[in-house]
C-alpha cells in the first residue's frame, strides 16, 4: 500500500493503482491538510513510487473526482493571486497617492489664494508656502494677520463671516492634504528602509521609490543597465532625441539626488552615471539579500567626482 497526495486530495492506492480509501478536497480544506489527515491514519505508509502514479491517475478520471479540479484550482489560483501582493505593489500605491497629492494641493491652494486675495490681496505675495498660507487663514482673522505680519490691508473688500466660512473650510482641507502627504512620506521611508535599505540608503527614500515606480518591482530595477535607471523621468526628452536626432539626456529624476544636483554643470553627467552605476549595484544587492554597502558606495562617488 502507497500514499499519494494529488491537488484533489490525499489517496491510499494498491499497486495496481487501485485506490483503498481517500481524503478529498473540500471548500474549506486544502491538499495539504488532506495530506497531514492520511499521513496521521497510516504513518508508516511509503509514498507512491513513480512506476505506479499512472495507473493512479487513470482512476482519478472518474466522474465523481471531476468538480473536485474546480475547487482545487480555485484554492490553487485564490493562492497564488494571493501571493502577487507584495511590498512593490505598496510602494508604488503610496508613491502614486503623493503625486495626487501634489496636484490637488496646487490646485486647491491656487483656488485658496485666488479666494481670499479677495478680502486680503496683499497676502497672496507675501509668501509661496501653501502650508503657512493655509495655515494663516485657518487660525486668525484679516485683522490678526494684519498685526502680526505687519502688512496693511488696503485693498480688500470685507467679507462676512457667511462669506468667510467656506474659505476657512478649503483652508483646512488644504492643511490636512499637507497631513496626508507627511505620513505617506515617512509611510514610505520606513517600508522602503526595510525593504531595499542599500537603495534607499543611496538614493534617499523619495527617489528610491520612485526609481522602484518606475521599474515597477525590484526584481525588474535589479535585472535593468544602469544607463536605464539613469533616464528614469527622462522618457521624453529620450524619445524625442531618438525621433528628431535632438540633444539626448543625461539625467532623469536622479537630477534632484544631492550628488548630482550639486556637481558642477561640466560634471552632472559624469555624477548622473557614477550615481546610476551605484544605484544598480545596490538593487541587486537588495534584491538578492546581499550586505550593507550602500555607504561604501557613496564615498566612492564622492571620491571619483572630487578628483
Amino acid at each position: 500500500m502507497y500514499i499519494f497526495n494529488h491537488i484533489i486530495g490525499s489517496f491510499l492506492v494498491e499497486e495496481s493503482g487501485v485506490i483503498t480509501e481517500e481524503v478529498l478536497i473540500t471548500s474549506t480544506q486544502t491538499t495539504t491538510q488532506c495530506a497531514a489527515v492520511m499521513q496521521k491514519k497510516h504513518p508508516k505508509t511509503p509514498a507512491a513510487p513513480a512506476e505506479i502514479i499512472s495507473k493512479i491517475l487513470i482512476s482519478l478520471k472518474e466522474r465523481k473526482y471531476i468538480s473536485l479540479y474546480q475547487v482545487a484550482n480555485e484554492q490553487t489560483t485564490t493562492t497564488a493571486i494571493k501571493a502577487t501582493v507584495n511590498e512593490d505593489f505598496l510602494i508604488i500605491q503610496a508613491v502614486g497617492l503623493m503625486d495626487e497629492i501634489d496636484k490637488a494641493v496646487n490646485i486647491l491652494a491656487k483656488r485658496l489664494r485666488e479666494w481670499h486675495a479677495l478680502s486680503y490681496p496683499e497676502l497672496e505675495d507675501k509668501t509661496q508656502d501653501h502650508f503657512f498660507y493655509a495655515r494663516l487663514i485657518y487660525t486668525k482673522t484679516n485683522q490678526e494677520i494684519e498685526k502680526e505680519l505687519n502688512l496693511p490691508n488696503l485693498l480688500g473688500h470685507e467679507l462676512s463671516e457667511v462669506d468667510r466660512a467656506p474659505i476657512r473650510l478649503l483652508s483646512k482641507q488644504v492643511m490636512d492634504l499637507f497631513e496626508l502627504r507627511k505620513e505617506t512620506e515617512n509611510y514610505i521611508q520606513q517600508v522602503m528602509v526595510k525593504y531595499a535599505p542599500n537603495f534607499t540608503e543611496l538614493a534617499g527614500p523619495n527617489i528610491a521609490a520612485k526609481l522602484l515606480m518606475f521599474a515597477r518591482s525590484l526584481k525588474h530595477l535589479a535585472m535593468l543597465p544602469a544607463s536605464t535607471i539613469q533616464l528614469f523621468g527622462a522618457e521624453k526628452a529620450l524619445f524625442r532625441h531618438i525621433k528628431t536626432g535632438a540633444r539626448s539626456p543625461k539625467y532623469g529624476i536622479i537630477i534632484n539626488h544631492p550628488i548630482v544636483a550639486n556637481a558642477s554643470k561640466d560634471n552632472k553627467g559624469k555624477a548622473a552615471r557614477l550615481l546610476a552605476d551605484k544605484l544598480s549595484l545596490c538593487a541587486r544587492l537588495d534584491y538578492f539579500k546581499g550586505e550593507f554597502k550602500a555607504v561604501e558606495y557613496r564615498a566612492d562617488i564622492e571620491k571619483r567626482l572630487a578628483n
